[in-house]
């Protein structure tokens, strides 16, 4: 039994739902220029309305203060109304005389998007009286925004309080893809971990060497692991300072009889530009004006031996400046070996990070790993083990509502 509630466990027919939604997405000219949020949305609405709910959207949209036009969420009625086949109206206000009316005014099965919950500061304070004017606007409650679940908000923590709470099917997506990755998961676990800086990602990596088989580093990040073992970096991106808490997340990893890989060799470059002159060098043959800007293909052979005995795969962040060719190979060829291998069967993968998605699109396998998280903190929160508030008070209300029906059929 899942210790929370999903749609399974909701009757959802005649109900007005508030579905709590991540509708930050980017946006140019008033246009949406990546709709991977909004289409991974549609399941969970087309099965409320489908069941005869008015279901009723809460969003945030980028950082205002109080109400500016610039940041509302009308835009985004019009690409969720294309992505979802219907009209979804939409409601110039979050709470209130025009909330309320726009609700009264929805007929069963109809969507209904209200405007940006941060317009109100009481949302970002979590806010209990402005939980409760959202609270009336409905007699249950969805969530299916885990990427908005590490802060404690009013409309993601304050709100399920007050209704019933359920999770949405992409919610249930990440929070079992999870469990299945980090909580519960077949072994060897491998996580592949890239990235500019160790500073960033301390509390990751010193919570992964204790759960995980083999830590793969690549990136900025390992390279400061390399310095801190004495090898030379050159002109490399390092956090020399960062060195004694590289040495301590290798001395956990040693305790808890977890392996740490690090590149042998690497593709160098005397400046870093795209399409440079490149050189392939072993780590202990670095010259001083040497920068590492990507693995090189014998790391990329020997994570890719590695791999082909591993279980599950946990990914976030790419091992190599990507983002510039050529500099982007190893990242894509692990990438590829990553869903292959998921493909046939003999992996589950898990991967997320906006760098994480970004680099799988380029490679062009972001459709065919096990699951892909587009929640950026959220994703980074769980992986180093914090508490989610977001998704604690799930599963906190579905310990109530179990308890009262137990209770009630006793």
């Amino acid at each position: 039994m899942k210790n929370f509630l999903t749609l399974d466990d909701l009757t959802a027919g005649g109900k007005t739902v508030l579905l709590r939604a991540d509708l930050n997405v980017p946006m140019k000219d008033g246009d949406v220029t990546d709709a991977t949020r909004i289409t991974r949305l549609i399941p969970t609405i087309k099965e409320l309305t489908a069941a005869g709910a008015k279901v009723v959207i809460l969003s945030h949209f980028g950082r205002p203060r109080g109400k500016d036009p610039a940041l509302t969420l009308r835009p985004i009625a019009k690409a969720l109304s294309k992505a979802y086949g219907a009209e979804v109206a939409f409601a110039d206000d979050c709470v209130g005389a025009i909330a309320e009316d726009a609700v009264k005014n929805l007929p069963q099965g109809g969507v209904l998007l209200l405007e940006n919950v941060r317009f109100y500061p009481e949302e970002e304070k979590n806010d209990a009286a402005f939980a409760a004017e959202l609270a009336r606007l409905g007699d249950t409650y969805v969530n299916d925004a885990f990427s908005c679940a590490h802060r404690a908000h009013a409309s993601t923590e304050a709100l399920a309080r007050l209704l019933p709470a359920y999770a949405g099917r992409l919610m249930e997506a990440e929070l079992t893809a999870l469990e299945t990755a980090l909580e519960k998961p077949q072994h060897p676990v491998v996580a592949i971990v890239g990235g500019a800086k160790i500073s960033t990602k301390l509390d990751l990596l010193n919570n992964l060497v204790q759960k995980i088989d083999i830590l793969v580093l690549g990136g900025g990040m390992a390279n400061t692991f390399l310095a801190a073992l004495e090898h030379p970096v050159g002109k490399s991106l390092c956090e020399h300072d960062m060195k004694e808490q590289a040495r301590t997340i290798m001395k956990t990893a040693d305790e808890n009889a977890c392996r740490i890989m690090l590149p042998v060799d690497a593709q160098t470059a005397t400046r870093f530009q795209a399409n440079v002159a490149t050189e392939v060098r072993a780590v202990d043959d670095l010259r001083d004006d040497d920068m590492m800007l990507d693995i090189g293909p014998e790391s990329v052979a020997l994570v890719e031996t590695m791999l082909g005995k591993a279980r599950t795969v946990l990914w976030n962040g790419p091992v190599g400046a990507f983002e510039t060719p050529p500099f982007e190979q190893g990242t894509v060829k692990l990438a590829k070996a990553v869903a292959r291998l998921t493909e046939t069967g003999q992996l589950i993968s898990v991967a997320g990070g906006g760098d994480t998605v970004a680099a799988l699109a380029l490679a062009g396998v972001e459709d065919k790993m096990t699951y892909v998280s587009t929640a950026g903190g959220a994703f980074l929160e769980w992986l180093e083990g914090k508490t989610l508030p977001g998704v604690q008070i799930l599963f906190d209300r579905a310990a109530v509502l179990r308890g009262a029906k137990a209770a009630a059929s006793a």
